[in-house]
């Protein structure tokens, strides 16, 4: 996927390519995958043998001396927000795509799966803007043209600078803020940041259903023997002149890898939200289909549960 595909071009090939074996994969299913926010009391019934105690209406209950429980009619309008990380770590990539492109593809698909259902898109961008106006908001909005809207400000990006590094807490509190009314909510970064933003990540859980996207390409977590060269911190600026044919320092680096991808999988578990993994050489369309496991997994989940680890972190790197 070229990164310099103009945002129609972009969409109009991911329409073709990706969309359309969605299409034929879930054949029309659509309905499985979203729920509303809400529910609309229809009806009042007698109480039957299986019947959910929580929906039992008390004051008719006590009025008539039987019980009653209450009818509800789904409200199948649902509201999507992306909080998306666009700061400089994210524009790293190993190979031909960076986390950006991945990002972008990513959110591209599903802002258009969900607008053409007629579901309403809304985004937060962190560090759009710099440091001078680190959260810009794009508004809940439905149809292509506002998708292609969503995308070409995922570009609007600040001339490369150093800064003084992502503190993602400050996005997620802004989504706190910000989204009123009981959402789907994709958080999509590569969690590269100042630590605290695993509580703020539980308070948006608590209010919102919340998946963690998580960004990463493969050489983040090993090094290849590769001589002599200069890594660069795409936050702060700083580079460092490495030897990678030392055996030692690839066995440290891992190590360190591999205590971070530790201490991530512990932050996502405490805050309670489910995860997908997107490497920058993944196959959309597999993470896409991921994707809809873990909704239909959601969607049959009781009321409160949380998904299991295995199924929740089921594309993380070992």
């Amino acid at each position: 996927m070229s990164e310099q595909s103009s945002p129609e071009a972009l969409l109009r090939r991911l329409e073709w390519t990706v969309l359309r074996r969605l299409d034929g994969l879930l054949q029309g299913d659509y309905r499985t995958l979203w729920r509303g926010a809400g529910l609309d009391l229809a009806d009042l019934r007698e109480y039957q043998h299986g019947d959910d105690v929580r929906h039992i209406d008390w004051n008719v209950t006590a009025r008539l001396n039987q019980p009653y429980v209450r009818q509800f009619t789904e409200d199948r309008e649902l509201t999507a927000w992306f909080l998306l990380d666009l700061t400089g770590s994210v524009d790293f990539g190993s190979n031909d795509r960076t986390k950006l492109a991945v990002s972008e593809g990513f959110v591209a698909v599903l802002a258009r799966l969900l607008t053409r259902h007629g579901n309403r898109v809304g985004a937060l961008l962190y560090g759009q803007h710099g440091p001078e106006r680190p959260i810009a908001m794009l508004p809940a909005g439905i149809g292509r043209r506002h998708v292609l809207g969503l995308m070409a400000s995922m570009r609007q990006r600040p001339a490369p600078k150093a800064s003084t590094g992502t503190v993602l807490a400050d996005l997620l509190r802004a989504g706190e803020t910000i989204i009123k009314r009981r959402s789907l909510v994709f958080v999509v970064s590569d969690f590269i940041s100042a630590p605290g933003w695993a509580d703020a990540l539980g308070r948006l859980a608590r209010r919102h259903e919340v998946l963690a996207v998580r960004l990463y390409d493969p050489l983040e977590l090993k090094l290849p023997d590769v001589g002599l060269v200069t890594i660069e911190d795409a936050e702060s600026g700083e580079q460092v002149l490495v030897d990678t044919q030392e055996p030692g320092f690839r066995e440290r680096f891992e190590k360190l890898a591999a205590g971070h991808e530790a201490a991530l999988r512990q932050s996502l578990a405490r805050a309670g939200v489910d995860a997908l993994e997107l490497a920058t050489d993944d196959d959309l369309m597999a993470a896409l289909l991921r994707f809809v496991a873990l909704r239909r997994q959601r969607l049959r989940a009781p009321v409160g549960a949380r998904m299991p680890a295995g199924l929740r972190h089921a594309a993380l790197p070992a």
